[in-house]
């Protein structure tokens, strides 16, 4: 039964005097689960936003900050987009019943008065950053900030909260309608951020961001970055670096600075470009201003910084301060020690022009160094800033951060900040073009960060901005307060984001597409793809990974036609693009990969595998141009034109272009080839004896052969074999093209030791014989799961143990979908002090080895940087009960920045050298084309243990240091069978010994 509007007004009228709330304590919002403050039916005391037709006014003291009289007129608008109904928007001090009421504390009159009033509290959010309070006083709402963003983020949480996603223009996401909405009464209060500057970086624009905004725009102006400010505050975030190829925030366009500073956002400049000076700026007065070199051209660099700071001063900047060389490279053709000396006087120098410029001492302006690329050298050679500035700490390019302050760091006056990409251009390779980052790296890494002091600034260079949504949304809410997200909780995360984007009905369903595209584009860029990266011919890895491919793509398009019409543009730039075009250019690989090798075997089916190639290619094309020119009207012109396929170097090719792809001409009759797993050769025509790999009871393989025609027409063959213990899935068939043969051992029938037997497959006269071997024993019955092997390497995924047993001051713990796998092992807390072995959590694993002597033990661990090198890098493992031998876990770290050098190191107070890799271990990847802990995102590393016994031992890996992540371990590596992912592991049980 509905409640009468004039009783509900009663009801509202009586709280105007003295708010009583309904809950006894404040409820704090979490950004990434927010408190359902917004209903859409009536409850007592709610106030009515928009009810029975009616709408709420929206009060703002004129004298209030533009930014937020804006704000305010768009949470207006935004309730028209949900409702119907505009939310009018009134500047003035007297306000009327029924209304919202909008202000910054000190600067509204009218949040003022409440508070004089005693009708709000703002005890908590005073003078405090960015925080503000959502209230419901009698017949009012009440936002208040505790400063400009503040109030602003205060009313934005409102439009998300009625329906409005911060996404609404930039991935054209639809508002959730609805003609009721009431806010619950209550008293909502949001603290502080946890990250002071969260921002974001507009780089390697150019030919997508920069080709969509002059089609949109004109140009990289401020009609376009008022979009991207727009979504900055809505995301909560209060940071930006401009777009800088080729351009010039503060001279394209002077409204650009001035806009910026009306809504509310904080401007920096990238890296290289000091002072609020773009380094275009300097290129279009190379000649007036001098050559980039402070050590011949002081007085005119000085006075080209003196004229940047100067024009910026009256805005809110982050300046950067500090200098490289002519653009994003390291300062001049000197020495470390000669560079370090001339930074310092550029430092002295800058900061004399920033106390000349704002009249004040440069320890009260907002200053930042960034410790980038070779300049990392020089912090690691003792160079440094004044303690008021703060240090801006980097990923390795492919975001893994290169250092963690040590403690003495962490108390510094200007903090920490970090600089991360989620956007390449550059080397070892680019990574521009799609999402490539998942949810939990994401997490890891910042959780990271933030845990040891890493909290000042984060700033993530985007590139285009599109298609990198997802991750933005995820790093902007984790920021604001990073203990809201666990580790378990990155999958409840993104089952929000799709929940607030498309509603809950498929959110789940959407969730598990992103979070897979995304994670199958980890495993191996798209850029620096190649037709050489998964193994055709073993484990079936080709095979899987497009099996993999397709999923994801047929569930991204099954879905589309569930999703309402109003939603479609939205789910093709967040959902359909990224999954189809991700797989469609994974797949791509492989079947040019399939073509190649087939060709080489003469298998006519080489050629479906081309033409397979070319069609997916077509596809690529078309689901672009779909984007450029249909998409949302042509909205989104020139945005997906980065080229992506067909990279021979780090830098984008020319144009997109297909990988080598080989026609097969056929003879002119039908004839039988084989082929078997784990060859590429292929029968009759190699000398050598076809053979299948070695099948051994404890892992219980499937091997194939493959009978395929090198002609025209058709036969049939016929597969026999002699032992009975050789099974076939089939002893006869038709081939067109290919047909796939399954072989395996009934090991009932099999007795203990070596067996050989043979696989005979004719086709009329012709025939090849195919040697099978098969090694069993007795295995164990033991309590538990084991892994182990009679025949070679095996493999453990490092979230199957047997045991986790916690330390004294830490523990191991599992963090869900990280890495390649379904999860990897890390540590809690990550900020743990370094361990002895006698108070290290370990984590056990019980294995099979069939034989006594020496065994390689290997661990796959995320390629962690050398992040506190005064410390070191360190992990440990024990077999049984045999003293743990530690590993330094910089082993196989690729020295990108060319820091571990003789020179360097003897320079450097902390560097210490890189172990150098084990040659004559076979690890996964070792000298082919490609491959490096930087493109795998796994790093190996080896330690020799001795089997005193053959059977069943303990396997144990000891936590030294904290920041080691550990995916798999590989035992007695021998790469016979060499794949991208190497063996696949096979967990045992007793239950299935034989």
């Amino acid at each position: 039964m509905k409640t009468p509007a004039k009783k509900r007004f009663i009801l509202s009228l009586l709280g105007v005097m003295a708010f009583l709330p309904l809950f006894s304590q404040t409820d704090k919002i979490e950004f990434q689960t927010p408190f359902p403050y917004i209903i859409n039916s009536f409850s007592e005391n709610a106030f009515p936003l928009v009810a029975e037709g009616h709408v709420a006014s929206i009060y703002v003291d004129p004298q209030e900050w533009k930014g937020v009289i804006r704000a305010a007129k768009d949470l207006g608008d935004d309730i028209r987009k949900v409702s119907g109904k505009v939310g009018e928007v009134i500047e003035s001090t007297e306000v009327i019943r029924r209304s919202v009421l909008v202000g910054t504390i000190g600067k509204s009159r009218i949040i003022d008065r409440l508070i004089e009033e005693g009708k709000i509290d703002v005890s908590e959010i005073e003078g405090q950053w960015e925080s503000f309070l959502i209230q419901t006083v009698g017949d009012h709402l009440v936002v208040a900030g505790s400063d400009k963003r503040g109030t602003i983020y205060g009313i934005y949480d409102i439009s998300e909260k009625i329906g409005v996603s911060p996404w609404y223009f930039w991935a054209d996401v639809p508002p959730k309608k609805s003609n009721t909405l009431y806010v619950r009464a209550g008293r909502y209060l949001q603290e502080s951020p946890k990250v002071k500057y969260r921002g974001l970086f507009i780089n390697d624009e150019e030919p997508s961001f920069g080709g969509w905004s002059k089609a949109q725009f004109g140009g990289v102006n401020s009609k376009m970055y008022v979009h991207i400010f727009e979504l900055l505050l809505r995301l909560k975030a209060n940071y930006l670096w401009p777009a800088m190829w080729g351009k010039a925030f503060n001279e394209d366009d002077p409204m650009n600075p001035v806009l910026a500073d009306e809504y509310g956002i904080v401007m920096g400049t990238s890296h290289h470009e000091p002072m609020m000076r773009a380094h275009q700026e300097y290129t279009k007065r190379r000649k007036e201003v001098g050559p980039w070199d402070y050590s011949v051209n002081k007085e005119k660099l000085d006075q080209f910084f003196f004229e940047g700071l100067e024009r910026n001063k009256n805005y809110d900047n982050l300046i950067t301060i500090g200098m490289r060389g002519d653009g994003d490279v390291a300062m001049g053709d000197g020495s470390d020690e000669e560079n370090m000396k001339t930074l310092q006087k550029v430092v002295e120098g800058q900061r004399q022009i920033i106390q000349k410029v704002y009249e004040k001492d440069p320890e009260e302006v907002p200053q930042l160094w960034a410790i980038f690329t070779e300049v990392q050298r020089y912090y690691d050679a003792g160079f440094t800033v004044p303690d008021d500035v703060m240090l801006l700490l980097c990923d390795n390019n492919w975001g893994y951060i290169r250092r963690i302050a040590p403690p003495k760091e962490r108390e510094r006056k200007g903090g920490l900040g970090l600089y991360y990409h989620i956007d390449m251009n550059g080397g070892p390779w680019n990574d521009r073009w799609i999402n490539t980052t998942t949810i939990p790296k994401l997490r890891e890494q910042f959780h990271l960060a933030y845990q040891t002091g890493i909290d000042k600034l984060w700033v993530i260079n985007v590139g285009d901005l599109k298609p990198k949504e997802l991750p933005i949304d995820f790093i902007m809410r984790y920021a604001w307060n990073p203990d809201a997200i666990p580790a378990d909780r990155t999958w409840a995360y993104t089952v929000d984001w799709a929940t607030r984007l498309f509603g809950e009905t498929y959110a789940e369903e959407i969730a598990d597409i992103v979070s897979k595209y995304s994670k199958y584009n980890l495993w191996r860029k798209p850029e620096a793809q190649a037709t050489s990266i998964f193994s055709v011919v073993n484990h079936l890895e080709a095979d899987r990974v497009i099996e993999l491919w397709r999923d994801v793509a047929s569930r991204a398009e099954a879905l589309a036609p569930k999703i309402a019409p109003e939603m479609q543009d939205a789910y093709y730039q967040l959902v359909l693009y990224p999954a189809k075009a991700s797989a469609g250019v994974g797949e791509m690989y492989l079947a040019a990969a399939k073509n190649n090798l087939y060709a080489t075997q003469g298998r006519i089916s080489a050629n479906d595998y081309a033409a397979r190639a070319r069609a997916l290619f077509e596809v690529d094309n078309q689901l672009s141009t779909y984007y450029n020119d249909q998409l949302s009207g042509g909205k989104w012109k020139n945005m997906m034109s980065d080229i992506h396929i067909g990279y021979v170097n780090w830098f984008m090719p020319e144009k997109n272009v297909l990988p080598e792809l080989i026609e097969v001409a056929p003879l002119d009759r039908p004839n039988m080839g084989i082929a078997v797993e784990g060859s590429a050769l292929a029968w009759p025509g190699a000398t050598e004896q076809a053979e299948l790999p070695l099948f051994d009871v404890l892992k219980n393989q499937r091997y194939y052969i493959d009978i395929f025609n090198r002609g025209t027409g058709s036969f049939e063959f016929s597969a026999k074999t002699k032992q009975p213990w050789i099974k076939l899935n089939k002893q006869k068939g038709h081939v067109e093209k290919e047909e796939r043969l399954q072989v395996w051992v009934d090991w009932d029938l099999l007795p203990d030791g070596t067996s050989e037997g043979f696989v005979e497959i004719k086709q009329g006269k012709n025939k090849t014989s195919v040697k099978v071997q098969a090694v069993k024993q007795p295995l164990p019955r033991i309590s538990g799961h084991y892994f182990g092997s009679l025949t070679g390497e095996f493999s453990i995924p490092a979230n199957k143990y047997n045991a986790n047993i916690a330390g004294k001051n830490a523990q191991w713990i599992e963090l869900p979908d990280l890495g390649r796998s379904e999860a990897c092992m890390g540590i809690s807390p990550v900020t743990a002090s370094s361990a002895t072995i006698e108070d290290a959590p370990a984590l056990e694993y019980t294995v099979f080895f069939p034989e006594a002597g020496k065994s390689i033990v290997c661990l796959g661990i995320l390629p962690t940087q050398d992040v506190y090198p005064e410390r070191g890098l360190r992990i440990a493992v024990a077999l049984d009960k045999e003293a743990p031998q530690t590993i330094d876990a910089r082993k196989g770290l690729i020295d990108t920045f060319g820091e571990y050098t003789p020179q360097n190191l003897s320079m450097s107070n902390v560097l210490q050298p890189l172990p150098k890799p084990n040659k004559e271990i076979a690890f996964i990847g070792t000298g082919q084309h490609r491959r490096n802990e930087v493109f795998d995102n796994l790093r190996w590393l080896d330690v020799e243990v001795e089997v005193k016994t053959p059977g069943i031992h303990t396997l144990k890996v000891y936590m030294v240091d904290p920041e080691i992540v550990l995916e798999n371990i590989i035992v007695n590596p021998d790469n016979k069978y060499p794949s991208y992912f190497g063996i696949p592991p096979l967990l045992h049980n007793t239950s299935e010994s034989k």
